[in-house]
């Protein structure tokens, strides 16, 4: 399983630096059947190529390597500073050329996010902020966010909130041979099939295969599509 660590961090040393390697450590941890191979991709040492892909299209040596890492990752940990109650403008504008330059990169990629800030008035960045970036790049954003105010360090709230959101990683990111349960009676990674397309005692008049648990309808069941204003000229009087 391949993670990457995408850290904002401006200073020497970083709590953002610092926190993208505890998550990284915990998702670790949390994957001891498919232990995690881990890179850390510093934006700090990337930014003057950020710079330059903006002015000429194109990206540096540096920067299409950490874009190929993330493209072929199994699952993200994005960690960023916070900035005027938001994520960084740096932070911003690596998944921004990111986007330009492989527009599905992100798309059904598992992503935890995290933030760290002076103060913990800031943590609503990873709603407000943070989960509608991912979200619009099609990404698999995990439940639980973490951030790390400055008396969290330390704290054992802190901790708790690193473990469960790695496991919320591992379960997503790890390779579905090795996550999804077998089911008896059938190879692992396979299906069991059901006659006609149903489930065993479920009703079958309108439904056709299963998606995450639920029976789906069929395509046949709905509603054919009307013009409004075909319907508006049935309302009125004729003669």
């Amino acid at each position: 399983m391949k993670l990457v660590v995408v850290s904002a961090g401006l200073s020497v040393p970083s709590s953002t630096r610092l926190l993208g390697d505890r998550l990284a450590a915990a998702a670790r941890a949390a994957a001891p059947a498919a232990p995690a191979d881990v890179r850390v991709v510093e934006l700090r040492d990337l930014a003057v190529e950020i710079a330059h892909t903006f002015t000429n299209g194109f990206a540096g040596r540096s920067l299409s390597e950490a874009y190929e890492a993330v493209t072929q990752a199994d699952g993200l940990i994005v960690v960023t500073p916070v900035f005027s109650a938001s994520y960084s403008g740096l932070f911003k504008s690596f998944f921004d050329g990111l986007s330009v330059s492989e527009p599905e990169a992100l798309a059904g990629k598992p992503v935890l996010v995290a933030a760290t800030g002076g103060t913990a008035r800031h943590s609503l960045v990873l709603d407000h902020a943070l989960r509608p970036l991912f979200s619009y790049l099609k990404a698999v954003v995990v439940p639980t966010g973490v951030f790390a105010a400055s008396e969290d360090w330390g704290a054992g709230g802190l901790d708790g909130r690193i473990e469960r959101a790695a496991r919320e990683l591992v379960a997503l990111a790890a390779p579905a041979a090795t996550t999804a349960p077998e089911t008896p009676g059938t190879a692992s990674g396979t299906a069991p099939a059901a006659a006609s397309g149903t489930a065993p005692g479920t009703a079958s008049e309108g439904l056709t295969g299963v998606s995450g648990g639920r029976a789906m309808p069929a395509r046949d069941t709905f509603e054919e599509v009307v013009p409004f204003e075909e319907r508006l000229a049935a309302l009125r009087p004729t003669g």
